[in-house]
């Protein structure tokens, strides 16, 4: 009788531990972290059935309170939504995993909340995903967003500026997505996806529906920061706290290059953002120009968190591109970089955190010799950053490769370029830092002392790591059992 519910637990199960996590830690602190983890883990197992049964018998439609839809809100677990609930609730249950330590170092008197709402911005990014109603998954942004902006907030002296900035920029793309979804429902009187699929067509010559496609990728476009949209990101990754980021980064803007995604194949088709309107050329070209521009902008830095973050600019623009380009082969590029991303950046912003944890160091410059004082930890780097480059059998490999296939398909031998010299750009800056930490002197007391970090942060660390190069061993069951059947769907 479960599995029936099974699609609306994923969400829920987190909401619920939410409160909870809050009221036990209200009367003990100490149990905020125990009862966040079995929450985190409830979804988790929750997404990882409802992935099986997807791939056992196809989607499953869940109707909230018994009503059908359009009228009711409807929950839908396809292959790509199982997928990124996957992804999204394993990321969040080994962040939470990995933040125990750091959150006793950094704000050990904000625990409790800090538990509280990391689970309610999983719940936002997990609803985001299951929810098959346009103004749903208005509702779920709103919450994914708000806990968003309280968690990067609580960092450094300048993180409250740059939280603002987000808060800012998250609110006007929040705006645009739902002034498009009340022009899809003023001209079609649905809010549910697939209903509105089936009367669009009938109207895509309608100024209100073109109006309404601008608006939603303009909107999502600012919420997962695509190029040039992208001012709030550095600041905000670089002055939040280590376990804070260690989440954010490899989730929140994966999830809006989802909800982008999903207007593309679900909602409005890729015929119509690439021939009525050319809004997947736009992507492509700025998703092109971010790729070369963040990159160098990555080398030019110094403090290893700012240099992730313009990274992590440069990789949204990978899953853009995959969008932009509009075919199968792009599309299973741009959602397998969505994975594939989710755990090198994970990893590297873990690394970035039990670095600060043991030497309190952010400066590149003052790495020398860390890879021999903490060898797993600048391992599981090193593993990372292979894969950022693009080296097999890491999975960041694999990504790039549909991606190349897909540029190849659509005889865009810029994008070509653009994608093999961003691959040499990130051997730039992370040979950079392989060098430093692995082949030169420690020439600081406080590298000399420096030790792996506690168990609770490096396991973590290092799952990651093993990660990278399993999900590149098994990229091609991922691509043929999950991937190929979303796009064969929309293009067959």
């Amino acid at each position: 009788m479960i599995l029936n519910h099974i699609i609306v637990l994923i969400p829920i199960s987190l909401l619920v531990f939410s409160f909870i996590t809050f009221l036990l830690g209200t009367v003990r602190r100490s149990l905020a972290y125990p009862t966040a983890l079995v929450g985190s883990a409830i979804s988790v197992a929750c997404s990882v059935v409802g992935l099986i049964l997807v791939l056992q018998g196809g989607p499953i439609h869940y109707y909230l309170g018994g009503w059908p839809p359009p009228i009711g809100i409807e929950y839908v677990l396809d292959y790509l939504s199982a997928f990124m609930a996957v992804l999204t609730t394993f990321i969040g249950f080994i962040s939470i995993v990995y933040s125990r330590k750091s959150f006793a170092q950094e704000l050990p008197h904000k625990v409790v909340p800090l538990y509280t709402i990391t689970l309610l911005l999983l719940s936002g990014l997990c609803g985001i995903i299951v929810t098959g109603d346009l103004f749903n998954l208005y509702v779920f942004l709103e919450i994914a967003s708000l806990t968003a902006y309280a968690l990067l907030a609580v960092g450094e002296k300048r993180a409250p500026v740059a939280a603002f900035r987000y808060v800012i920029m998250g609110t006007v793309g929040a705006c645009f997505y739902l002034l498009g979804v009340g022009f899809i429902y003023f001209s079609t009187g649905t809010l549910n996806m697939a209903d509105a699929a089936k009367l669009l067509p009938a109207i895509y010559d309608s100024r209100a529906i073109i109006a309404a496609a601008v608006f939603i990728v303009i909107g999502i476009g600012l919420k997962m920061a695509l190029f040039p949209m992208h001012s709030w990101l550095p600041d905000a990754y670089t002055y939040a706290p280590s376990a804070v980021i260690s989440l954010i980064a490899p989730l929140m803007t994966k999830v809006f290059a989802y909800v982008l995604i999903r207007m593309l194949i679900s909602v409005f088709l890729p015929e119509y953002l690439s021939d009525v309107i050319p809004a997947t050329l736009v992507i492509g070209w700025l998703a092109a120009a971010g790729i070369v521009i963040m990159s160098i902008m990555a080398i030019a830095q110094d403090d290893f968190r700012r240099m992730l973050a313009y990274s992590s600019l440069a990789q949204i623009c990978y899953v853009a591109l995959g969008i932009g380009l509009a075919n199968p082969l792009g599309l299973i590029g741009g959602m397998l970089h969505i994975l594939n991303h989710a755990f090198m950046k994970g990893c590297l912003f873990q690394v970035a955190g039990a670095i600060r944890y043991r030497t309190g160091l952010t400066s590149i410059s003052k790495f020398n010799g860390l890879g021999k004082k903490m060898r797993w930890t600048m391992g599981s780097f090193g593993i990372a950053a292979l894969s950022m480059i693009g080296i097999p059998p890491a999975c960041g490999f694999f990504s790039k490769w549909y991606l190349m296939l897909g540029s190849i398909d659509a005889g865009n031998w810029v994008f070509v370029g653009v994608i093999a010299l961003s691959s040499l750009l990130n051997a730039v800056y992370f040979f950079k830092i392989i060098e430093k930490v692995f082949f030169a002197q420690p020439d600081d007391d406080i590298v000399e002392n420096a030790a792996e970090p506690p168990k609770e942060m490096l396991v973590p660390i290092v799952i990651m790591a093993v990660a990278i190069i399993a999900l590149g061993l098994v990229n091609v069951y991922i691509v043929t059992n999950i991937l190929e059947p979303v796009v064969n769907h929309v293009f067959n």
